[in-house]
């Protein structure tokens, strides 16, 4: 078994991997991470190895912790990777990014694959057909796109994402909704129609938290997988096994 930690801003996803099936997933805050560890450890005794990867939010003290239990690997720009990586400056590249172009690597080899995470950010990731990792783009998720308006104006609301009836906004709150949302949509679609004029049979596979929230809006063809990086993480893990 293996347990997979992936470690945002202030949730830590943790998933345990039989072989290549989740059989349990949980998210905790990061301050409850260590007892979250723990009990993880005493009803799954048969977990030999452990990745994390983290955005900085855990502390090397935090991680040890896990250290204790089982071989731990730390994910960073230094793993091996089973592609080729041609990003310009590969020591900045997120180790999120690292992980769903392996995802991508394993669910569709040697093909063009666009990977979209829509998380805080909304990151694109390109593998092409020569398995070579290209790069992609950064921008503003859903909420950050909320709160952006709220924070830099004097008079927006904050809001949270819903439904829109019309994307013609009758009222303030539905002018921003439907910004926020026709506007991250309309984006996403359009960055896709980029890439599939550029790339031959290009499969695109859509992940995030906001995976459900946008996939049923996206007139584009795509995959659409919650656990998409997590996937990605425990192949990492098996292949810095060897």
């Amino acid at each position: 078994m293996n347990l997979i930690i992936d470690a945002g801003n202030t949730n830590v996803k943790l998933a345990i991997f039989k072989k290549s099936e989740i059989i349990h997933l949980e998210t905790v805050v990061v301050d409850l991470f260590v007892e979250a560890v723990k009990k993880i450890f005493k009803e799954f005794p048969n977990i030999k190895s452990s990745i994390v990867s983290s955005v900085g939010s855990l502390s090397k003290d935090q991680m040890k912790v896990v250290a204790v239990f089982c071989d731990l690997h730390e994910l960073t720009n230094a793993s091996k990777v089973p592609f080729k990586n041609s990003y310009a400056s590969p020591q900045t590249l997120g180790v999120d990014r690292l992980a769903l172009a392996t995802a991508a690597y394993y669910f569709n080899p040697h093909q063009n694959n666009l990977v979209i995470d829509a998380g805080t950010c909304v990151t694109y990731d390109m593998l092409n057909d020569f398995d070579e990792y290209l790069g992609g783009a950064i921008s503003p998720g859903v909420q950050m796109r909320y709160n952006a308006m709220h924070q830099q104006t004097a008079k927006l609301p904050l809001l949270e994402k819903k439904e829109l009836l019309d994307y013609i906004g009758n009222t303030t709150e539905n002018c921003l909704h439907s910004g926020v949302v026709n506007g991250i949509t309309l984006e996403i679609d359009g960055v896709i129609d980029l890439y599939k004029a550029r790339f031959e049979n290009l499969t695109v596979i859509l992940t995030g938290g906001d995976t459900l929230f946008l996939s049923k809006r996206l007139k584009n063809t795509i995959f659409a997988d919650s656990k998409f990086l997590l996937k990605g993480l425990n192949y990492l893990l098996e292949y810095n096994k060897h």
